[in-house]
């Protein structure tokens, strides 16, 4: 598919996405405000678990793969009921951009019903905001929870053939 766009809305367009990639910087800066306190702990477990498998010489020992599975859960455990609160804020920032939203509706005593929602939707919008950003760090918080868990999954099985391995090796098999 071709378009036939001119330089003139080309520039419009690029505008346009500059201000998007402006926006969300906000937006981002506002989500990792609220998540930041929830998560530090386990992004900061995650990303040594990262280098310790990024010496690919020297791969984590048996008791190292232990404890990632030991602090893993914990830092799970926490995170999950921390998600949890996120979501109670979550439910609360849209309750407030509602009302917000619905007594602006209110106040307005002439005009179309367009119109009506229109200035409605403008002066909550800061509340619109807020609610859109406890949404996405509620989001982003039940990812790496999710992402985490799966993480200790993939911890498990390698502990667990390593298990069987040592097993077949003492029982005089060839562990392979």
């Amino acid at each position: 598919m071709k378009f036939n766009i001119s330089d003139e809305e080309l520039e419009e367009i690029k505008d346009i996405q500059e201000k998007v990639e402006e926006h969300s910087r906000i937006i981002d800066d506002i989500v990792y405000d609220i998540i930041s306190p929830y998560c530090k702990d386990l992004d900061k477990y995650v990303d040594f678990i990262k280098e310790c498998l990024k010496d690919g010489e020297n791969p984590p020992t048996t008791d190292e793969l232990d404890d990632f599975c030991l602090n893993l859960s914990t830092y799970i455990y926490f995170a999950g009921g921390m998600c949890e609160q996120l979501g109670i804020r979550d439910d609360i920032s849209k309750a407030i951009y509602k009302e917000m939203y619905h007594t602006a509706r209110a106040s307005q005593e002439k005009g179309t019903v367009a119109d009506k929602d229109s200035l409605a939707e403008l002066a909550s919008q800061e509340q619109f905001i807020v609610s859109s950003s406890y949404t996405r760090a509620y989001k982003m918080m039940k990812s790496k929870v999710e992402n985490a868990q799966e993480l200790l999954a993939s911890v498990k099985k390698v502990l667990s053939r390593r298990i069987q391995e040592a097993e077949l090796t003492r029982m005089g098999g060839s562990g392979k």
